[in-house]
C-alpha cells in the first residue's frame, strides 16, 4: 500500500515483501522523496520492535532521511510484527540481513548501493549481515551494540544481566511473541504485569519464571538461562571470530552508561585495527557520548552534561552516508574517535581506542584499619602497600548491595543506569571504600579501567563488584564505571570452576571503558563489594546455576580483600597526557 499524503514531500509504500532464501517473507516500509528524479542509494533499518516506530525515540523519522536524498527501507525482522517466520533473537540475522540487503539494492529507483543503520538489536543486525559480505553493502552505522552476545549482552563476567534481560524480555519481546502465537490472553497478562518492576526481578527460580513458564512464549529466554557459559550456542552468533569478514566502513557510536559500551568500543577497535593492517585506514569511526541506552541527551540520571551532550548523531550519520553512498568528498575527516569527557563536559579526539595518549597509573587499595563503608579508613594511593592487614566483610545473598546507576539497558525507569548518588551503597558495611586524597589538579581518565583484586572467600563461588567513583569537595559521590566478575569464571567465560574456600586468588575485574575528568579538589574512590542487584543476579555463593537458584538458597560468605606488598590489590587507571 502506498500513502502519498501522510508526510509532505515523501511517499510511503507499506509492507513491501522481501522473500528470503528459505521462502520466509519479511515486510518493510519504503520511504521515497516525491521529487526523486534519479536513482538514489538505500538506507536499510532492520528491527524487531515494529517498523512503524522505526526507532524514532532516538533517530529522526525515516521521512527526514528520505528528504535528504535516500530510499529508506524499514523492515520487521523474522517473526516480528508484519514479517513471517519464527523469532529466535540473533540466530538468523546474518543470513537474513544478507538477503534483505541484496533485495533492497534491487528496489526500483535504487542505485544498488546500500547503507545500514539502527541501534541496539538493529546494530547487531547490521554487523552480523556485514560478516556475509553482501556485494551491495557500502557502509554501516551500528549504534549502541555489542561484539559478543554472551559476554557483552546477556551476561557480564559470568553474572546474568538480570534487570536488562528480564525487562527487555517482558516489555519488548514476549508480548508480540504471545500475540503471534495466538495467545492474546497471555499477552495481556504479561502487559499488565510489565509494571511490576522491581518485584519481577525477585522471582526464583528463574528457570520457572512465572510470566513465561509453560506458556510457549519467548522460549529463547530459557535458552539463555540454560546456556550460562560462553558455549557453542553463543559462539555461533558472536562477532569475536568474524571481525576479519567485515570489510565495509562503519560508524560506531554509543554511550558510556550503555550496557553495550564495552562491545561498542571493541567493535571499533578491532575493525579499525584490521583496516589499518589491510592498508585502508579511516574507514571506521567511533563516537562515544555520556548517554544511557536511550534516549540520548544531555541529562543523564538527573545530571546534566551541558549543551555539548545533545543528540546530534542524526547529522553525524547523514554525513557518513553521504560520504560512502554518494561519494561526497570530506575536507577534514577528523580523528578516528570522538569522545565525550564527562566532568569536563567537552568532546576530545583520539587516534584510536584506547587513546594512545593515555597511560596506565596504578592506584593501590590501602588501609590501616577496616575500610568498610563511609565510616572506614580505606585509602586509594599511588604508593604501593607494605605489610597490611586485609579487609573483611560478609556478603549475605539475602541482603544484597543495591545497584546505583551504571551501564544497563533499556528503560531507565525500571533498570538502574546512568549517573547516580552512591550514598545508599556506601553506608553499607559490606562495601569497602578506598578514597584518594583531594586532587591538586584535574585528572582525565580515558580508556579501559581494570581492577587487579587479591581476595579469598569462604564460599565455593561468589561475586566481586567494583566501581570507580568521583567524590566532590562536599563528599557527594557518583559512579563513573563499574564491573562484575563471578569467581568461578576467573579463568575464562567458557570454563567455570569452583574456587577453593580460603584460598587467595588474583582476579581481573574489568570496569569497562570511560572518559571522565576528576576536577581539582575531587577525590577518586574505589568501591569493592559482592553484589549489584538488580542490575545483576545475586550469587547464592553455592555454585548453583542461575536458572536453578531458589529464593532461599543463598548462604552468607565471608570475603577477605588483601592489599599488601605480596598481594597488592590495585586499580589500573588510563590517565590522559601522563607518563607511567
Amino acid at each position: 500500500m502506498t500513502d502519498d499524503r501522510l508526510v509532505p514531500g515523501v511517499s510511503i509504500e507499506r509492507d513491501r515483501e522481501c522473500t528470503l532464501r528459505d521462502g520466509t517473507v519479511l515486510r518493510a516500509d519504503v520511504y521515497r522523496p516525491d521529487d526523486q528524479a534519479e536513482d538514489l542509494p538505500v538506507l536499510l533499518l532492520r528491527i524487531p520492535y515494529n517498523k512503524a516506530v522505526a526507532q524514532s525515540i532516538v533517530y529522526h523519522h525515516p521521512s527526514w532521511y528520505a528528504r535528504q536524498g535516500y530510499l529508506v527501507v524499514v523492515q520487521d525482522t523474522r517473526g516480528r510484527f508484519a514479517s513471517d517466520g519464527d523469532f529466535d533473537p540473533l540466530r538468523t540475522e546474518a543470513e537474513d540481513g544478507f538477503d534483505a540487503i541484496e533485495w533492497a539494492a534491487g528496489l526500483p529507483g535504487s542505485t544498488g548501493r546500500v547503507g545500514t543503520y539502527g541501534f541496539s538489536y538493529a546494530g547487531a543486525t547490521q554487523l552480523l549481515a556485514a560478516t556475509q559480505r553482501p556485494a551491495a553493502l557500502a557502509c554501516c552505522a551500528p549504534g549502541f551494540t555489542s561484539s559478543d552476545y554472551y559476554a557483552d549482552w546477556t551476561y557480564e563476567g559470568g553474572a546474568l544481566n538480570l534487570a536488562f534481560i528480564v525487562s527487555w524480555t517482558v516489555q519488548l519481546l514476549a508480548i508480540p511473541d504471545a500475540l503471534r502465537r495466538g495467545r492474546p490472553e497471555v499477552a495481556e497478562r504479561i502487559a499488565r504485569r510489565a509494571a511490576d518492576f522491581p518485584a519481577l526481578y525477585g522471582e526464583r527460580p528463574l528457570g520457572r519464571f512465572s510470566l513465561l513458564d509453560g506458556e510457549d512464549v519467548a522460549p529463547f529466554f530459557f535458552d539463555w538461562l540454560r546456556h550460562d557459559t560462553r558455549d557453542d550456542y553463543w559462539q555461533q552468533i558472536s562477532l569475536e571470530h568474524r571481525f576479519d569478514a567485515i570489510e565495509v566502513p562503519c560508524l560506531h557510536f554509543g554511550g558510556w552508561f550503555d550496557t553495550f559500551a564495552v562491545g561498542t568500543v571493541r567493535n571499533f577497535a578491532e575493525l579499525a585495527d584490521r583496516a589499518r593492517e589491510k592498508g585502508v585506514p579511516d574507514t571506521h569511526r567511533l563516537v562515544m557520548g555520556p548517554w544511557v541506552h536511550m534516549p540520548w541527551g544531555p541529562v543523564v540520571g538527573g545530571s546534566s552534561f551541558g549543551d555539548e551532550a545533545k543528540n546530534r548523531l542524526n547529522e553525524e550519520q547523514l554525513a557518513w552516508f553521504d560520504r560512502w553512498l554518494k561519494d561526497r568528498p570530506v575536507e577534514e575527516p577528523g580523528a578516528a574517535a570522538r569522545l565525550f569527557v564527562m566532568g569536563a563536559n567537552r568532546w576530545r579526539d583520539a587516534a584510536a581506542w584506547p587513546p594512545p595518549d593515555s597511560t596506565v597509573q596504578e592506584w593501590f587499595a590501602r588501609s590501616d584499619s577496616p575500610a568498610n563503608s563511609l565510616s572506614g579508613a580505606g585509602v586509594l594511593s599511588r604508593e604501593a602497600p607494605g605489610a597490611e592487614n586485609p579487609d573483611v566483610y560478609v556478603f549475605d545473598p539475602g541482603n544484597p548491595a543495591p545497584s546505583a546507576g551504571g551501564r544497563s539497558c533499556c528503560d531507565a525507569s525500571v533498570t538502574p543506569m546512568g549517573v547516580a548518588c552512591q550514598r545508599g551503597v556506601e553506608v553499607r558495611n559490606d562495601v569497602l571504600l578506598y578514597t584518594s586524597p583531594a586532587l591538586e589538579e584535574a585528572m582525565e581518565v580515558t580508556g579501559n579501567v581494570q581492577l587487579k583484586l587479591y581476595a579469598a572467600t569462604s564460599a565455593v563461588d561468589t561475586d566481586w563488584v567494583a566501581r570507580l567513583v568521583d567524590v566532590d569537595a562536599e563528599g557527594n559521590a557518583v559512579n563513573v564505571c563499574q564491573g562484575i566478575l563471578r569467581a568461578r569464571f576467573r579463568d575464562g567465560l567458557a570454563s567455570p570452576s569452583p574456587v577453593e574456600p580460603a584460598e587467595v586468588y588474583e582476579y581481573d575485574v574489568p570496569l569497562g571503558p570511560t572518559s571522565w575528568e576528576f576536577a581539582p579538589g575531587h577525590r577518586i574512590r574505589l568501591q569493592i563489594t559482592s553484589s549489584d542487584y538488580p542490575a545483576h543476579d545475586v550469587n547464592p555463593n553455592t555454585g548453583q546455576r542461575v536458572a536453578e537458584v531458589g529464593l532461599l538458597d543463598g548462604v552468607p560468605a565471608t570475603q577477605v580483600v588483601h592489599h599488601d606488598d605480596i598481594r597488592p590489590t590495585r586499580l589500573l587507571l588510563p590517565v590522559a597526557g601522563t607518563a607511567r
